[in-house]
């Protein structure tokens, strides 16, 4: 007979709630039913006063109360451990913030209000540090707690008082030791909170509350690299007003430059591993002879500790850069993580079943006896109702309990140890380690192939590689032994020695990308891939070498552009960045280059792999350019004071290569600049505030800051050129192009317009665009006239560019690109009126695909020619990423450039003139 798993238990075998029970029967109705919040929490606190009992012992009785209350709703009602934790950390709050209004009230009393030199009283919080700041408190946990007050001054008695002036920083350290008091000792009733200042600046031997410049001092030049992950978590709790007035907000632009650093900064690792280590030790010095401590569900291995370890350090790795990971929360944190991909969902989900598990573990540890510890205890019934008290089918007794307990701790030591591996890879000898010689040591050479190592004998002797630090000295000489193996394997081209060199003589003071490639070897071998395909991705890498973080995206690498899921990321970019106070221009400005330049590198990675070929590079691009104009444009409109509605009606026109989604690493834009006055009451007053826009927008894009320049911006195209107005309505523009009055569009113009297309803007005016668009292109033409005209052109810009003899331009050249592209322009202006898919924007080699099907070009001859063009801008591509001007001789082009002449010939042959020119 099977008996009936046991299920449920009961919060009375707690010691703790049976002790509650028993001392404060008569005060339990006093705490208002449900989960506890501020709101009940105060009014428990109230009705004690009422009952004669002073702050200290009212708060006191209350935090017995909530724990007996979550006790129950934890181990009976099965309560969510966010619900929890969030109230445990609202009475955290509650106390605080009651007892801060006591000692401020006392202190007034003694010494006056402190107030500064213009006679403002001087604002005074309490930061939460730790899982307080996390508003993730455990049920039994001390409190960490730093003291801010906002400036020096001195305290105002009060007229006829005989008390004495004092500083403001001794009336503020009066007010902190009376919150101690208040919160944090011992009485009859306990405490409510133990109190630990020991992360304020310098720790014990720091003043117990420092201002705001002492706090700035400190983090500039004294904070220590474990402190960061400290100030994550950081949030004022106290006073409430502070915190909705937004008063406090000015912490943050101390603390956030602290904690979340511009560039990647895998140099953190390292202050993560000696702190883990220390932990560990203490851990296992503290266990050695009682192995029951073995158990404990935070500090030992696999414990809570390293799930939050883990969160923090891709958090603070990648902060800086990407706002909208940033969580004091170990479990919305690993929400974000993973939308961003430095986590796979599935690892996400499973740290967050194993974290959620062990917290709720731990509280019913603390709920057994109210202690302040994480070890499981040695008593089988304890075991046992610990087992039945999480709910769970799968856990009847200890033995289970034990046996999920060792499968949890397993899964999150092996995620831990992958993420803070020593700097190893995998499988290497641990002890190969302490082999490493600095890069400047004479036994380095030695381990390198020759002509590599006579390039480091040189290169080495440079002031600024002399001038590393040791530690840095000792990755480089280390990253050299594993990029001359690479060599030696003929893992990278022969080219990456010197150009890895170059690059790492071009960061400076910027030791942690040398972290990164000693952390991760598959970037180190991607980078060596990267730098040997050509020279435009050294020089690339030399100007914006933070683009390395994306060699370290296994994941974004496997993909292609997303413009779905980029635009996302900038969104939640932008969100991140204004809950944080810090969507300033000049932030928005660094964001978007950061954003673009790592987005045009992982295109090249790609490339790189193999995993892309030229014209979906072409395609990536210029869906990329797409994104970050329209990002660009909405950003900018909401630091425009004078605009008059929510979003602009304007559109940007993509001309030229842009247009034609041919556009390539480095390439300018050609845009045109187009707004609907059609909803306007003043069209005049919406001229000038798109005007003034569009010129905002154009600073936007093309301005130089820190983080680099977006793009170079040419507006020649719009009508009338550089005479013409920046930005036209889409009327008038209908009427420039359609010939409308006396001012109109050249045949030019037309050819342009062939290539044009809406890439960025309201999306209605998409459509208006493109119906003026195929009007133009499909108005009936003297086609003679028509191909007189591309033809006098054609010979103007030949003349403007000439070859030098025996050799070839890919572009200019007779049966080159600019051929097969005059070509496809008078084939669109010349048959759309009869073929109108010649209108689509599909590009030059699906156009002359095109044509030869309707019969435009003899059977072959389309194909032919789309063929060579794509040979010919493989070429083009392929030269400058090289940065080669070398010149082409004819003969290695012949059979590409003779298809695009037999495509000319076809088109243009039947007109005499034409044809006697050619």
């Amino acid at each position: 007979m099977t008996l009936p798993r046991p299920r449920g238990a009961s919060a009375d075998h707690s010691r703790f709630v049976q002790r509650v029970r028993r001392r404060y029967e008569l005060d339990m109705p006093l705490l208002p039913a449900g989960l506890p919040d501020r709101h009940s929490l105060i009014a428990c606190v109230q009705a004690l006063q009422a009952q004669s009992h002073d702050l200290g012992a009212a708060l006191r009785i209350t935090r017995q109360l909530a724990l007996e209350r979550l006790a129950v709703l934890d181990t009976e009602d099965n309560a969510s451990l966010r619900d929890i934790t969030r109230s445990v950390t609202e009475l955290a709050e509650t106390a605080l913030n009651l007892a801060l209004d006591e000692a401020l009230a006392q202190a007034d009393a003694l010494y006056g209000p402190p107030l500064n030199e213009a006679g403002e009283r001087i604002d005074f919080w309490i930061l939460g540090m730790g899982k307080l700041g996390g508003k993730e408190l455990n049920v039994s946990s001390d409190i960490d707690l730093i003291y801010v007050y906002e400036e020096d001054g001195q305290t105002r008695p009060k007229p006829g008082s005989t008390a004495k002036s004092v500083s403001a920083h001794e009336y503020f350290a009066q007010v902190a030791r009376r919150l101690s008091t208040l919160v944090g000792d011992t009485t009859e009733h306990g405490f409510v909170f133990r109190v630990d200042l020991d992360l304020r600046p310098n720790g014990q031997s720091g003043p117990i509350a420092v201002s705001m410049a002492m706090l700035e001092e400190y983090l500039l030049v004294q904070g220590r690299e474990w402190e960061r992950f400290a100030w994550l978590k950081s949030r004022v709790i106290a006073p409430w007003a502070s915190v909705s007035n937004g008063r406090a907000l000015q912490l943050r632009s101390l603390v956030s430059p602290f904690v979340y650093r511009r560039y990647l900064d895998y140099s953190i690792f390292e202050a993560l591993r000696l702190l883990h280590r220390k932990i560990r030790e203490d851990h296992t010095r503290r266990a050695a002879g009682r192995p029951l401590r073995a158990c404990d569900v935070k500090l030992a291995r696999g414990g809570i500790r390293e799930i939050e370890f883990i969160v923090q350090l891709l958090q603070v790795v990648r902060g800086g850069q990407f706002p909208e990971i940033r969580s004091r929360s170990t479990l919305p944190a690993l929400d974000k993580l993973a939308a961003k991909g430095l986590i796979t969902p599935a690892t996400a989900r499973q740290l967050a079943a194993d974290y959620t598990f062990l917290r709720r573990t731990e509280h019913r540890i603390q709920f057994l006896d109210d202690q302040q510890t994480h070890t499981l205890p040695a008593e089988d019934r304890d075991l046992d109702w610990i087992a039945r008290s999480l709910n769970d089918p799968d856990l009847a007794n200890g033995c289970d309990l034990m046996n999920r307990y060792n499968e949890v701790r397993e899964r999150v030591s092996t995620e831990f140890d992958a993420l803070l591996h020593d700097g190893q890879a995998p499988g290497e000898c641990r002890n190969c380690q302490n082999q490493a010689v600095p890069v400047d040591s004479p036994a380095l050479l030695q381990r390198l192939p020759d002509s590599f190592a006579e390039q480091v004998r040189v290169w080495v002797q440079q002031p600024r590689i002399q001038g590393l630090s040791d530690a840095a000295r000792l990755r480089l000489g280390k990253l050299l032994v594993l990029t001359g193996k690479a060599l030696e394997a003929g893992q990278c081209p022969t080219s990456s020695g010197q150009r890895f060199l170059d690059w790492v003589g071009s960061l400076g003071g910027r030791e942690s990308y040398l972290a990164l490639l000693v952390e991760r070897r598959d970037v180190l071998d991607r980078l060596l891939r990267v730098l040997g395909f050509a020279r435009w991705p050294m020089r690339y890498l030399n100007t914006y070498p933070g683009v390395i973080d994306e060699l370290a995206d296994n994941q974004g690498m496997a993909m292609r552009f997303d413009r779905a899921s980029f635009d996302a990321n900038m969104a939640s970019r932008y969100d991140a960045l204004t809950r944080a106070g810090e969507d300033t221009e000049e932030a928005l400005l660094d964001t978007l280059r950061r954003a673009h330049q790592s987005e045009v590198f992982a295109t090249l990675v790609r490339e790189v792999d193999g995993r892309i070929a030229v014209e979906e590079v072409a395609d990536d691009l210029s869906l990329l350019a797409d994104a970050m104009l329209d990002v660009s444009l909405r950003w900018a409109w909401q630091h425009l004071r004078q605009r008059h509605r929510p979003a602009p009606r304007l559109a940007l026109i993509a001309y030229g290569k842009l247009g034609g989604k041919e556009l390539g690493y480095g390439s300018d834009l050609d845009l045109v600049f187009l707004y609907d006055d059609s909803q306007e009451d003043d069209p005049d007053a919406a001229q000038e505030i798109y005007t003034r826009f569009v010129r905002k927008l154009i600073g936007w894009l093309t301005l130089r800051t820190n983080a680099g320049a977006l793009f170079d911006i040419d507006t020649a195209l719009r009508p009338n050129g550089n005479s013409g107005l920046l930005v036209s309505s889409m009327a008038s523009y209908a009427r420039y192009q359609q010939g409308r009055g006396s001012n109109t569009a050249w045949t030019w113009e037309h050819q342009a317009l062939t290539r044009a297309r809406f890439c960025a803007g309201e999306p209605e005016l998409a459509a208006q665009f493109d119906q003026v668009r195929r009007e133009v292109l499909s108005s009936p033409r003297d086609r003679a006239a028509l191909a007189q005209e591309i033809l006098s052109m054609r010979d103007r810009v030949r003349a403007a560019t000439p070859v030098p003899a025996n050799t070839f331009d890919l572009k200019h050249s007779v049966g080159g690109m600019m051929d097969a592209e005059f070509t496809v322009q008078f084939l669109v202006l010349a048959h759309s009126s009869d073929h109108p898919a010649l209108m689509d924007n599909a590009g030059n080699i699906a156009l002359l695909q095109r044509a030869e099907s309707m019969g435009l070009l003899p059977e072959g001859v389309g194909h032919a020619a789309a063929d060579a063009y794509r040979e010919l801008r493989a070429r083009q591509h392929q030269a400058r990423l090289d940065e080669s001007s070398a010149p082409i001789a004819p003969d290695s082009v012949a059979a590409p450039t003779a298809a695009i002449r037999a495509a000319w010939q076809a088109v243009f042959g039947r007109y005499a003139q034409v044809a006697s020119a050619a």
